[in-house]
């Protein structure tokens, strides 16, 4: 008696279909004069480093370039002491409670203003205005004024403008950006290729 036998096939393993994951489109729409903050939330937003890069072009202002240089730029040396800012003088410190970095930072997050500010408006000023001020706050810039000077113009710019737009001044000013916002040298460089890194110490 014969026993049946089985015939047993091996199947060839599919191949797989490998399918290109394109990183979805950039969202880009923002007001027509965006603050500085709107562009870096927006950009922080986007998925993937292309889209990022297409996000800060689109957006592409002075002011803002001059924020991410003095944030990413190491040869630019802040003049400004690091951490937390003070209030000006005794009487405010007297009238507030923390610093006013602290409170800068309670407002930006949409908390009541402890400077004064009506936030539901747009500050008093904007880092578009006064981006050509900043060069008082660097080594090089003006180094004429005194310390307690240079610290006195800073606390009053960061008195004027939203509270979002100061607490990216106070992130810059110690270079600690991302922190915040996603986002790298590499992709400020890409989208601002004409912005000129290096050779200011």
């Amino acid at each position: 008696m014969t026993t049946p036998t089985t015939k047993t096939t091996t199947r060839k393993p599919r191949a797989k279909k490998t399918v290109a994951v394109e990183a979805p489109p950039a969202i880009t729409s923002l007001p027509k004069l965006p603050f500085v903050f709107e562009v870096l939330d927006l950009t922080s937003k986007q998925i993937g480093n292309a889209n990022k890069v297409k996000a800060l072009q689109a957006h592409e202002f002075d002011a803002l370039k001059s924020i991410l240089k003095w944030n990413f730029d190491n040869t630019i040396v802040s003049l400004l002491p690091p951490g937390e800012v003070p209030y000006g003088d005794a009487e405010d410190q007297d009238m507030y409670s923390g610093s006013l970095s602290e409170n800068i930072a309670r407002e930006a997050a949409g908390g009541e203003s402890a400077t004064g500010q009506d936030l539901n408006g747009r500050g008093r000023t904007s880092l578009r205005r006064e981006y050509q001020n900043l060069y008082h706050y660097v080594k090089g810039g003006n180094d004429s004024l005194t310390s307690l000077r240079r610290e006195m113009m800073f606390i009053n710019i960061l008195r004027g403008l939203h509270p979002r737009e100061a607490e990216i001044l106070i992130l810059v000013k110690d270079g600690l950006l991302t922190d915040k916002y996603r986002l790298t040298k590499n992709m400020v460089a890409e989208a601002y290729p004409d912005i000129q890194w290096g050779g200011r110490s």
